[in-house]
């Protein structure tokens, strides 16, 4: 059995990440760091233009689930 994440934003969107993992833990952490990445994105856009884009804690958020796929 192999791994999957997917991203799921609090707009109600999701997202499949192409990445195929052998582990669970694997892919756990690479949630993780998509979701960091995902508010680091965030806070970089807010900092460079407050007008057109919201505090991070005012906009979307992220979060991910795993899930396991056949070989």
């Amino acid at each position: 059995m192999s791994f999957k994440v997917i991203m799921t934003y609090s707009d109600g969107d999701r997202e499949e990440l192409d990445e195929i993992f052998e582990t669970e833990s694997e892919a756990e952490e690479y949630g993780l760091e998509q979701v960091s990445n995902f508010d680091t994105g965030g806070e970089v856009l807010h900092l460079s233009n407050p007008g057109d884009y919201p505090a991070p804690d005012e906009g979307v958020k992220a979060d991910y689930e795993v899930f396991e796929v056949e070989d």
